[in-house]
This record gives structure tokens, C-alpha cells and sequence, in this order.
């Protein structure tokens, strides 16, 4: 009989190591408004999976893709208007 043996000790061992950086996690934050509102988007449509969508689930749905759209939006105008120097279009 073979042992199925856990690789854990080796996945955790440089565990310190692995930490996200300052960079890493101010990016996340600046991402945060389009993963919530992709979790939302996400959640609208699990919503109206189980059942034929209604009028209340089309228009949740579409809010909800117009929200992330628009978070998607300010993303890339905030880091284009990071990325420029002296504000030039």
C-alpha cells in the first residue's frame, strides 16, 4: 500500500517569505471597489441562476454590471492620472 504524504512542511516553509509587500497590498486596496463590485455582479447573477429571472433579477443584474463597469472606469482613470506626469491627457 502507498502513503499519500502531505507536502505541507515544504509549501510553509518559506511562509515569511511569501508575505505580501506595501506595494502588493496599496494595489489591492486601490482594487478594491471593482472586486466588491464583481462580487456583487457575481452574486446577482448566482441569484438568478435557479430560476427564470425576473424583472427585479434583469434590472439587479444590470445595475450591478453598470456598478463594476464604473469601478472598472475609475481604476483606469485613477492609475493613468497616477501614471502621467504633470497631468498631461
Amino acid at each position: 500500500m502507498n502513503h499519500i504524504v502531505t507536502v505541507q512542511e515544504a509549501v510553509t516553509a518559506f511562509g515569511d517569505f511569501l508575505e505580501p509587500t506595501d506595494a502588493e497590498l496599496a494595489a489591492i486596496e486601490q482594487e478594491m471597489p471593482v472586486i466588491l463590485a464583481d462580487v456583487d455582479l457575481l452574486d446577482a447573477q448566482i441569484t438568478a441562476l435557479d430560476r427564470t429571472p425576473s424583472e427585479v433579477d434583469d434590472r439587479r443584474i444590470r445595475r450591478a454590471r453598470r456598478r463594476a463597469l464604473a469601478a472598472r472606469v475609475a481604476l483606469v482613470n485613477r492609475t493613468i492620472d497616477a501614471s502621467l506626469p504633470g497631468g498631461a491627457a
